[in-house]
């Protein structure tokens, strides 16, 4: 099913980008312990992005996941634009963890009851994961929003730039309708709206204000191959080794 195998890639591109992104923070943390955190995460990130390329590889006849994670081009991935952006200051990290994690784990929740087996499985595993992620999530918002003058202005910053783009999350497939006709996917609309729910008790928390909610289409794109000007040179920077023999076995 077509709209099945393009709602794993997005799941998948997303972690496999934003797992790279946050893997830049290796050696650059502002404290020793949030080096760890943020390597830590994206380690998860890339290996939850090659169990659902696995899947697609060994149910719906798609390439190994290496092939597939560094061997296609730009308009072949279906990330959304939000996990492309370049790392920034903590401040817009930390808020892009954020709202994602929140995302992610309000999703694999929603995938334990999904009619299709091995996802379903997969993501009893991964919520357990993303609780932590959350976790570390809140813990910083809170810390920082409560914090100094400047810690709070620049996360209200962040989190004003970081909100609009996180709307590119719940872009669905095409044939979404199809998904939640089989079991599979409750829809991105029904997950939007338990997004919201988990992150604004947070951000007031935080002493933050969330953003106005603009109901437009700005931050789509990404599900159809359409991406931000940053995509293109990450994928050439992650893929450099691998494309000088990517036949080469490890």
């Amino acid at each position: 099913m077509q709209s099945l195998k393009d709602f794993l890639y997005t799941i998948a591109d997303d972690n496999l980008i934003l797992g790279h992104r946050n893997s830049e923070w290796t050696g650059l943390g502002p404290v020793l312990e949030e080096d760890i955190a943020f390597s830590s995460m994206a380690q998860d990130k890339v290996g939850l992005a090659y169990q659902l390329y696995q899947l697609l590889h060994t149910d719906m006849g798609e390439g190994h996941p290496d092939k597939v994670a560094f061997n296609r081009t730009e308009t072949q991935f279906k990330c959304c634009h939000l996990v492309e952006y370049p790392i920034g200051e903590y401040d817009f990290s930390l808020v892009r963890h954020f709202l994602f994690d929140h995302a992610a784990f309000a999703r694999f929740d929603m995938l334990t009851k999904s009619a299709y087996p091995a996802l379903a499985q997969l993501s009893v595993k991964v919520r357990g994961e993303l609780k932590y992620h959350v976790l570390h999530a809140d813990t910083w918002m809170k810390k920082l929003g409560k914090g100094t003058e400047e810690s709070k202005a620049r996360m209200q910053t962040a989190l004003n730039e970081a909100f609009p783009l996180a709307m590119g999350i719940f872009e669905p497939v095409d044939m979404e309708q199809e998904l939640i006709q089989h079991g599979y996917f409750e829809g991105e609309a029904v997950l939007k709206e338990r997004w919201l729910a988990s992150i604004a008790p947070v951000i007031e928390a935080a002493g933050l204000k969330l953003p106005e909610i603009v109901h437009d289409k700005t931050s789509y794109g990404g599900r159809k191959g359409y991406h931000t000007e940053y995509l293109a040179p990450l994928l050439k920077e992650m893929t450099e080794v691998f494309s000088i023999d990517p036949e080469a076995e490890w």
